[in-house]
C-alpha cells in the first residue's frame, strides 16, 4: 500500500511581502488548507518545510519572516522541517523523516516554483519517490523575462513531460487529487 505525504514548501511570511508578491496566493493557500485537511483525515502526514536562512542572515528561526503564513492552517501533529538550500532534502531531516514514516508518494505544493519546488522535485525523483505535483498548488513571483504565471505554466509542462526514475511523476490539480484520495 502506498503511503503518502503532503509537502508544503516555504509558505513563509518572508516570502510573501509587498516587495515579493506571489501569483494567486489566496487561492493557493485555500487549496493547500483543503488538501491538508483531507490528508489529515486520511491519516497521511502534512509536512511543512521552512527555509532557515541563518547562513544568509534572513529567515532566521523563530522570527516573523520564518513563520508559516497566518492563513495556512497547521496542526500540532503536523511535521515541521527546516531546510537550508533550494533542495529540501539537502542537509535536512526530510529523508530520515519520510523513511521513518515509510512514505513513498509525495504531493508537492509551495513557493517558489522555479527554485525550491523545482529543486525538491528533481531531488525526490532521484530518490525514487512517486510524485504528484499539485498543478495549482505552487506559486512564484514575477521574473525579469517571464510573468509568474508563465513560470508556473512552464514548470507544470516540464514536470508533466519528465521521465521518472523508479517512481512516477504526475501533475494534477486540487480537484483531481481530492477525488483520487
Amino acid at each position: 500500500m502506498t503511503k503518502k505525504a503532503l509537502l508544503v514548501i516555504d509558505m513563509q511570511k518572508g516570502s510573501f511581502t509587498a516587495k515579493t508578491p506571489r501569483f494567486n496566493t489566496a487561492a493557493i493557500v485555500e487549496g493547500i488548507n483543503s488538501l491538508a485537511n483531507t490528508f489529515r483525515a486520511l491519516k497521511h502526514p502534512v509536512i511543512f518545510i521552512q527555509h532557515d536562512g541563518t547562513r544568509d542572515h534572513e529567515f532566521l528561526p523563530k522570527t516573523e519572516p520564518w513563520e508559516i503564513l497566518d492563513d495556512l492552517h497547521t496542526k500540532a501533529d503536523d511535521v515541521f522541517i527546516d531546510k537550508y538550500a533550494n533542495d529540501v532534502f539537502y542537509n535536512s531531516e526530510l529523508l530520515l523523516t519520510l523513511n521513518a514514516l515509510e512514505i513513498d508518494e509525495l504531493y508537492i505544493t509551495g513557493c517558489a516554483t522555479d527554485f525550491c519546488v523545482e529543486a525538491t522535485i528533481q531531488s525526490a525523483l532521484g530518490k525514487d519517490f512517486n510524485i504528484t505535483v499539485v498543478k495549482d498548488g505552487h506559486t512564484t513571483g514575477e521574473r525579469p523575462n517571464l510573468s509568474a504565471k508563465q513560470v508556473i505554466d512552464h514548470y507544470n509542462w516540464v514536470w508533466q513531460n519528465m521521465i521518472a526514475t523508479k517512481g512516477q511523476i504526475k501533475v494534477e490539480n486540487f480537484n483531481t487529487i481530492h477525488a483520487s484520495l
